[in-house]
């Protein structure tokens, strides 16, 4: 199964729309994943344009629109894998400590966040902890970006860096 992964879109505050590029990405996927963050309820009803199999949980930053229609947390499984989502809480230097504090007795896989618009893919103790980053903060991220998840066998996550 090939996701796409996206979180922290800000739209409109940090910008107009969803890059293209990431658009043309997803047209190939079999699910995406937003970590929270919309802020405008119309970033979850375009993705769900391109794929019919949208998972989404909301952020700090939604609006009760948003938090109505998607849970915190979702926690799901891919083939033989255990997939926790959420947006992500408390401190976003010490996100990772807190999740794998949360998650880390509740038999999981892999753990999709945002929050702290930081992309990271890093396993800690048998549990992959992936972040796509925001594909339009170019303030608090250090890069726009996006993720691809393959599940197959295994688990393979990648970050892709949008360029401009």
């Amino acid at each position: 199964m090939r996701i796409g992964v996206i979180s922290d879109t800000h739209i409109p505050d940090r910008a107009k729309e969803i890059p293209k590029v990431i658009l043309d990405d997803f047209m190939n996927v079999d699910m995406i994943i937003h970590a929270g963050d919309f802020v405008d309820l119309e970033v979850l009803e375009q993705l769900r344009k391109i794929c019919s199999n949208v998972r989404a949980v909301c952020g700090n930053m939604d609006p009760e629109e948003i938090c109505k229609k998607v849970s915190k947390i979702d926690i799901f499984k891919v083939g033989k894998f255990n997939i926790a989502l959420t947006h992500g809480f408390g401190n976003p230097n010490r996100l990772i400590d807190s999740l794998f504090e949360y998650f880390k007795n509740k038999q999981i896989d892999l753990v999709i966040f945002g929050h702290s618009h930081n992309p990271t893919n890093e396993t800690r103790e048998g549990i992959l902890f992936f972040n796509p980053g925001s594909p339009t903060d170019t303030i608090f991220a250090p890069y726009r970006s996006y993720g691809i998840i393959e599940i197959n066998d295994k688990i393979e996550a990648k970050i892709i860096k949008i360029d401009g």
